[in-house]
């Protein structure tokens, strides 16, 4: 595998999401690699039980998966420490109902993971009835006791968010016809 220079996804593992993408036989293969140690892929195997059983009740589990100081960003948050981590978790199930994670693939190499998952989820304050599915992915650093340093989700809030709602979801909507090269 080709060593990045630069901290991030080695290209490898960008080569690798690309190709399982775009390559339905890919769609076939074993849907996890690793290519890490035996302890990174246990700590990685440990935070995917956590996030696909996540609760209320469990949200102490989370000081085992990170570091003290670990840095974690996702579209609408960016914070630092377990502490803070965990206040993200209580608010999404204050505002909730049935939030679940369902890990699609993973990845590891060495000392990072890559994480595809969908978030399936209901508003409270709005049509509580209807599921939300978002579908986004984790780019993960592990320290040398298999704890996250850092967490960064990438996922599309115009087309898994915005896009539903409904008068900006109009706009979105217009937005990306206007800007698609593709005749529709």
């Amino acid at each position: 595998l080709l060593r990045s220079p630069v901290p991030g996804p080695s290209l490898s593992l960008i080569l690798l999401v690309s190709h399982r993408s775009l390559n339905p036989q890919a769609k076939k293969m074993n849907a996890d690699l690793t290519t890490g140690s035996e302890d990174m892929a246990a700590a990685v195997r440990r935070l995917v039980h956590l996030y696909q059983g996540l609760t209320p009740d469990r949200l102490s589990e989370l000081e085992v998966c990170y570091a003290p100081d670990a840095h974690f960003k996702v579209p609408f948050n960016e914070v630092e420490g377990v502490a803070a981590i965990r206040g993200i978790f209580e608010h999404m199930f204050t505002a909730l109902h049935s939030p679940r994670f369902v890990i699609t693939q993973q990845i590891v190499q060495d000392q990072r993971a890559f994480l595809e998952w969908e978030f399936r989820f209901r508003i409270k304050r709005w049509k509580p009835d209807l599921e939300h599915c978002i579908r986004g992915a984790t780019a993960l650093a592990v320290d040398g006791q298999g704890r996250v340093t850092h967490h960064r989700d990438y996922w599309d809030a115009a087309e898994e968010l915005y896009e539903k709602l409904p008068l900006l979801g109009l706009l979105m909507r217009w937005l990306r016809r206007t800007m698609s090269t593709s005749e529709k």
